[in-house]
């Protein structure tokens, strides 16, 4: 789970919370200065480049990569050059521009460059940075921070559509507890500790209530279970007491589906309903590379690790795929992948005025991102294990049409993992409105977002920190909350009248 709940290097479980940063994106190491990364793909008889100019001063690794029928290669003149590639062949160099200039490239096979395979990279001397400009609205000094109670290891907040009376806590041990009139209630709302593994990033990761939780009584819990060597991930199904709304039947548990795990950490872990009242899940790639290579899984689309999944629980035995996701007629897939190419989604956000869906994504090693697609994200590739950010990762794998994440930031002045959070919809808060919040578990620093056309518009410091930020939530008035894995849990209430 991105909580700050994972293993240094993926080995040693870790519980001081001081070192929960590393541990975030599990096993990352010192982080390398990034360069430029250029894709060149070698045609009959053409190169295509992702991009054809760079500042002064770069480094560039072109991924180059033979997707013709016939053998090319591809040579920066007077720098470097790749061997012959056969068809479907790859080769990557590094080369770096310290002036200014036009460099040209070719490919020396005889004939291809008379045939077209050849053409210029222009290296210019970047702009002068603009004048910083202030936010369009002031976000620095609109709200503030209401404790609402302390809890053990919380994750996440949340609360059943139109129940404007209690908020739920979820605790990662495997506990919801209930806050009514400012307390919170003795007795747990669900209590399965006995069915999960609470370690490292393992444990309760967040519950969802049924859209029509009113009248069924039916909620959703992703948790690690007891069961496979490392934990594997379980959707199950349950329903309040008959007699008691405050209380979950324990034994209504019904199990909708469950995800073995190659090693103990990524889990990924958030629940949420849509508009279009399917539930909505992310799954972490499911090892940071301790046993597998990093990434092996997120671009496999015959398991469900490193993705977004959609299905109707209540729709099938255990559950029903809808049929407009995007791989549900597609051999040898998993129909229930929604989108993919994930590393660990610790939290995601679908706004249900809008279906924009926000996807931060845990950097390996010097990167953190934050995606964002409209139509809820349907059949999106967002590019692990090739990127990280828009570094390039893993030059060997393969992510095809990946898109680059809207916003992105490195691992410096104490930033180490992105803590996504959630969509603004406060009326108190009309400042807010529309807009996306998210953080860094090691910064604890809450920024805003206004997101038009996959554009940013706006963005602006909340003016809060809130230490080892963990999670986000929202009650069924639109109230948002924060979540320390220090045990507070508080609101975000607007300082001033509106």
């Amino acid at each position: 789970m991105a909580g700050a709940l994972s293993l240094s290097k993926g080995i040693a479980v870790i519980v001081a919370a001081g070192v929960c940063a590393a541990l975030l994106a599990g096993a990352a190491a010192s982080a390398p200065a990034p360069t430029i990364a250029i894709r060149v793909d070698a045609v009959d008889f053409a190169y295509k480049l992702s991009r054809r100019s760079i500042p002064t001063g770069s480094t560039v690794r072109f991924v180059i990569r033979n997707r013709g029928g016939a053998p090319h290669d591809f040579v920066v003149v007077g720098k470097k050059r790749t061997r012959v590639l056969r068809p479907n062949q790859r080769q990557t160099i590094t080369v770096r521009f310290p002036k200014a200039g036009v460099f040209r490239f070719l490919c020396s096979v005889s004939g291809h460059a008379q045939l077209g395979m050849k053409g210029a990279l222009g290296v210019s001397k970047p702009p002068p940075p603009p004048e910083p400009k202030p936010p369009l609205v002031d976000t620095s000094d609109l709200v503030s921070l209401t404790r609402i109670g302390g809890f053990e290891r919380p994750v996440l907040v949340t609360a059943p559509p139109g129940d404007t009376e209690r908020l739920f806590v979820v605790e990662h041990r495997g506990v919801v507890r209930i806050v009514r009139d400012g307390l919170v209630l003795p007795d747990p709302f669900l209590d399965i500790r006995e069915q999960v593994t609470a370690l490292g990033e393992s444990g309760l990761q967040s519950i969802a209530f049924a859209p029509d939780y009113a009248a069924s009584g039916l909620l959703y819990a992703f948790y690690n279970a007891r069961e496979g060597p490392y934990g594997d991930i379980r959707i199950a199904e349950f329903r309040v007491a008959s007699f008691d709304r405050d209380r979950v039947d324990p034994s209504s548990e019904r199990r909708v589906l469950t995800i073995p795990k190659p090693y103990e950490n990524h889990n990924g872990g958030m629940l949420q309903f849509g508009s279009d009242g399917t539930l909505y899940a992310s799954v972490g790639d499911g090892d940071p590379g301790v046993l597998n290579r990093a990434g092996a899984f997120a671009q496999r689309l015959d398991v469900l690790l490193g993705s977004i999944i959609r299905i109707e629980p209540g729709a099938g035995d255990p559950y029903a795929v809808p049929t407009d996701n995007p791989f549900a007629t597609v051999a040898g897939t998993r129909p229930e992948i929604w989108a993919y190419g994930l590393r660990n989604p610790w939290r995601f956000w679908i706004d249900p005025e809008t279906d924009v869906l926000y996807v931060p994504d845990v950097g390996s090693t010097s990167r953190e991102e934050i995606n964002v697609v409209a139509r809820r994200g349907r059949g999106t590739n967002f590019g692990w294990p090739c990127f990280e950010g828009t570094v390039v990762f893993d030059d060997t794998a393969t992510c095809e049409r990946a898109i680059a994440p809207l916003l992105e930031y490195p691992r410096a002045e104490g930033a180490c993992a992105v803590i996504g959070g959630v969509v603004v919809r406060d009326e108190r808060i009309p400042e807010l409105a529309g807009r996306y919040l998210y953080g860094d578990l090691c910064t604890g620093v809450i920024t805003t977002l206004a997101v038009v056309s996959s554009r940013v518009t706006d963005s602006g410091e909340l003016g809060l920190i809130v230490p080892e930020l963990a999670s986000f939530g929202v009650d069924a008035l639109g109230r948002v909350y924060v979540i320390s894995l220090r045990g507070d849990v508080f609101r975000v209430d607007p300082k001033r009248a509106t």
